[in-house]
């Protein structure tokens, strides 16, 4: 009952069957009057905070303690008795006393339940239910006295420290965290006071400042003060307030947020207030828009006896036992002993071994970079040295000097590289040899770098060479004195000038190969192709994804200047001595080909559109026919071109639909300038969802509009495809970085399916095998049994998906509900975290956590994702993640894949690399690259 339902008393007496908050023991007298000769009784009372005096024992006293100077005259008769006990009363005197004292309590009981009765009668559904209604009532409040009670025997003190670490307003309480409180105070106070305001700011908390208000509000409630501004001294308060390590104070601040009216109870109005007010700190917007529902939630579980309200003690029962409500599987089993054993074994290498070890690690690791980089370095170092020994032989020598020497060993060090930097990008030949013995030995998965490489190596070289020339030896040449005794036979008899050398074929093309690589190398740097410079108006063309595609293209017209460049030598007259075109000849001829087979392919892969969604945090998913002929494996990527947008670009996405999938999919995100225009293209034909679709706009072949016309290429290898030759996969994905991974996915999932399907068909068989009559039969059973496909090396997989925005689970949805739906032998272990939610702990997101529990357990569902998977919230423990793995699978081979920001690989490599030196399990870290 609630307001003025009843009528309110200054104090009321209840029975003995509801349980007591506070207990009050006292020592009194029996009478008004005392003696030397009279004796004690000890009274138990409860004192509630509603004002009701519950009796709860009469018993003779055993002792007293008797207080020096106190002017009663029982106590001045003990005090002069200075005896430490009390003589027993008579048990008639006690008894008569016992049974007067009970029956002015049950006298007061009656009483007041006979108001109680006038009251509900008069706003009671009637007087013919009048009795019912009463019944009711008093068995709900029996009903809830009796949880109070056994919520208070549950409580333990184990599960007390976890809900301390449950409930925390402020994240890192440093010990210096006062002065910096205080350094913030006095840089925001105004004349001496702080204002409410600027209340958030001052204690560390400006992100979350609705919520910083409502607890400044709730501390000053306890003051029975409704203030717009506080003093330092307040402020010192407030903060020993939030920063209290008792859990009962912590617990009673929230409380006290939620309950504004200070009546002790939580309404189901006001639980739905503070659940969006989490999901305002938290930056949960459907979560707003839900919490009407989840406050129902909350009051269904802690309000089964439907009196409308909730207490304290229900709210810290909810947080003490929030990890029971969940039926999800926990994330690892956690073996700390061997962990701890494992460390032990490191601590007792030493400094030595620990090097070697180190070294022994790195070169395991790297075996393959490193043998390629040594033997690429090595032909450098040949060719180099090969021309310069053979241009010191030459008369030329005599006049240009070492110049020409360093001049001509980079050239030969430039034809090679400018012939080997087009092998990495030939990727439909990097894509077959892969999967042949060669990607045992060659770093395939390092294309990009080696790329990367070689095109420093040739700036150094284009510098060596163009710096030398033009610096060194054209000076010499024009101003030397023996010009007709050495040169002459190789510059003509006429000395030329320097212009004359410039203006030659050799140097006209040197110097536009120079520039046109100049600006190829400059918007192919990160610092242009991602946009990280920023430029007015109208150079900020220059810059991104589109700047570099087009520049790179310039490539075109280096290769041919290069051979121009090539022929027309002024040293070399015999034209099998001129090797340009030999180097070149065998990558061009190749590069030319994958690139013609590109165009062609791309033509006949035509595809037809299926479904278009654009899903929240501007991705774009696009599912169209799967052409019969493109045959692809997990993990790997293709090229997407839509002519309304750009007629020449080609973009690479990854696959995320199954190679069993009847279609194909990617989902894209806007990042760049040809991404976002694409999203603009396809949200002018694009729908708002009809009821129970996801997307904020969709489309589909019986959309009225017509879809653009989209061309393939592909598929192209990646490291993700190599997941098979592992025991175990750990994948980890940062926002759109989940999307090589959700095609693996998919293909474990329908694995899983076909070997349920085949142990079934086989169990089938040979119940019917064991049915069959005669020898004959019973082989013929046998033959046509299906035959058993090579069984899936993988026995785990651990899903770890980090996104900043609740909207991106909406991508990936579907899969992850198929997983957790199919998935029952838990082969498949999936993970996500927001990290937009502050860590589970804080007092910001204590009651999200609490509501995510509680509707995991009711109704299966996450309250963030949407899915069967429960999301975890802040950044994961990545030591604790594959420390809990390397002590769940010794021994095993463990693939870490990785796609997402750079940071984040350095950490896990370094990771892997800690754990790899521990104990048996392998980490085997890849990165992808885009």
């Amino acid at each position: 009952m609630r307001g003025g339902s009843l009528p309110t008393h200054e104090r009321r007496w209840a029975s003995d069957g509801v349980p007591a908050k506070t207990t009050l023991s006292s020592t009194t007298s029996p009478g008004t009057e005392s003696n030397s000769a009279e004796e004690f009784v000890e009274v138990t009372l409860d004192l509630q905070d509603d004002d009701t005096i519950i009796l709860r024992s009469v018993e003779p006293a055993t002792v007293i303690n008797v207080d020096d100077g106190a002017d009663t005259p029982a106590s001045a008769s003990a005090s002069a008795s200075r005896s430490p006990t009390i003589k027993r009363s008579s048990s008639n005197r006690l008894r008569q006393f016992s049974q007067e004292l009970k029956a002015e309590a049950v006298a007061k009981a009656k009483q007041f339940s006979q108001e109680l009765k006038a009251e509900l009668r008069k706003f009671s559904w009637g007087h013919g239910h009048a009795s019912q209604a009463i019944t009711g009532f008093d068995s709900a409040l029996a009903a809830r006295a009796l949880r109070k009670q056994r919520a208070q025997l549950d409580r333990t003190r184990s599960g007390a420290q976890k809900a301390l670490r449950g409930l925390r307003f402020i994240s890192n309480n440093k010990a210096n965290a006062w002065e910096e409180v205080e350094n913030n105070f006095n840089k925001l106070a105004k004349d001496g006071f702080l204002f409410r305001s600027d209340f958030a700011q001052c204690i560390g908390m400006k992100d979350s400042k609705e919520f910083a208000l409502e607890m400044f509000d709730a501390l000053s409630r306890r003051r029975r003060l409704k203030v717009e501004k506080i003093s330092k001294e307040e402020l010192y308060e407030y903060w020993s307030q939030i920063t209290d390590q008792s859990f009962d104070s912590r617990l009673q601040i929230f409380f006290d947020m939620v309950d504004k009216n200070e009546d002790g109870r939580i309404t189901e109005a006001e639980v739905k207030e503070i659940i969006m007010l989490s999901a305002s700190a938290n930056k949960l917007s459907r979560l707003k828009e839900q919490a009407e529902e989840y406050a129902a939630l909350i009051m269904e579980e802690l309000d089964p006896e439907r009196l409308g309200y909730i207490e304290l003690w229900q709210l810290e029962t909810l947080l003490l036992q929030k990890d029971t409500y969940l039926s999800y599987s926990q994330a690892l089993s956690h073996t700390s002993q061997a962990l701890s054993q494992n460390l032990q074994g490191l601590r007792k290498k030493s400094r030595i071994r620990r090097m070697s070890s180190k070294l022994l690690y790195y070169l395991e690791e790297n075996w393959k970079r490193i043998w390629v980089l040594s033997l690429w370095i090595m032909i450098m170092i040949g060719l180099f040295t090969w021309k310069f020994f053979q241009y010191k032989q030459k008369s030329a020598f005599q006049v240009m000097g070492y110049c020409l020497l360093t001049a001509k060993g980079a050239a030969e060090t430039l034809k090679f590289n400018m012939a080997l930097i087009l092998l990495p990008v030939c990727r439909n030949t990097i894509t077959w040899l892969r999967s042949t013995k060669l990607g045992l030995f060659l770093p395939f998965d390092d294309n990009i770098n080696f790329h990367k490489t070689i095109a420093a190596a040739i700036v150094i070289g284009v510098i060596l060479h163009a710096g030398n020339h033009l610096a060194c030896d054209f000076p010499r040449l024009i101003n030397s004195s023996t010009y007709d005794k050495f040169l002459s036979h190789d510059f003509g008899s006429h000395k030329p000038t320097y212009i004359d050398l410039v203006k030659g074929a050799e140097g006209v093309t040197g110097i536009l190969m120079v520039i046109c690589m100049a600006i190829a190398f400059t918007l192919a740097t990160k610092w242009f192709r991602r946009n990280l410079i920023k430029l007015p108006k109208p150079f900020d063309r220059i810059t991104g994804f589109n700047a570099f595609w087009y520049s790179h293209h310039l490539f075109v017209i280096v290769y041919v200047l290069l051979i121009i460049h090539g022929v027309f030598l002024y040293l070399v007259h015999i034209w099998y001595r001129k090797t340009t075109w030999m180097y070149l000849a065998v990558p061009v001829l190749l590069y030319a080909g994958e690139r013609t087979l590109r165009f062609f392919r791309s033509g006949f892969y035509a595809v037809r559109l299926l479904k278009v969604a654009i899903y929240p945090g501007g991705v774009l998913t696009l599912q169209m026919s799967k052409p019969p002929q493109f045959r692809y494996k997990s993990g790997q990527y293709m090229f997407v071109q839509c002519s309304a947008v750009s007629p020449f670009e080609w973009h690479p996405f990854s696959i995320t639909s199954a190679p069993g999938d009847d279609y194909l999919s990617v989902h894209i995100r806007q990042l760049g300038d040809w991404t976002q225009e694409l999203k603009r293209l396809f949200s002018e034909v694009c729908e708002p969802p009809v009821a129970g679709k996801s997307g904020l706009l969709r489309a589909d072949e019986t959309t009225k509009k017509s879809l653009p016309k989209l061309l393939i290429d592909g598929p192209y290898g990646a490291p993700a495809q190599d997941y098979r030759k592992y025991d175990v996969l750990l994948l980890v994905g940062l926002g759109i970085g989940a999307t090589p991974f959700i095609s693996i996915l998919k293909d474990l999932l329908n694995n899983i399916v076909k070997m349920e399907e085949q142990a079934d068909s086989v169990s089938d068989t040979s119940r019917t095998s064991d049915l069959s009559i005669g020898s004959n039969d019973s082989s013929t059973g046998n033959r046509v049994s299906p035959k058993r496909k090579k069984t899936l090396k993988t026995t785990n997989a651990y899903f770890y998906w980090v996104t900043r925005e609740q909207g991106s689970f909406d991508w990936f949805k579907g899969v992850m509900n198929e997983v957790a739906e199919i998935d029952q032998r838990g082969v498949i272990e999936m993970h996500n975290y927001l990290t937009s939610v502050y860590e589970e702990g804080d007092a910001r997101s204590a009651l999200i956590t609490m509501v995510q529990a509680l509707n995991l357990a009711k109704n299966g569902v996450d309250i963030v994702s949407g899915t069967r998977v429960r999301t975890h919230f802040a950044r994961p423990k990545w030591k604790n993640v594959l420390s809990k793995l390397s002590s769940k699978h010794c021994n095993a081979r463990i693939g870490v894949f990785y796609c997402g920001a750079p940071v984040l690989a350095k950490e896990l490599s370094k990771l892997c690399y800690e754990f790899n030196q521990k104990g048996s399990t392998k980490f085997e870290f890849h990165k992808e690259h885009f």
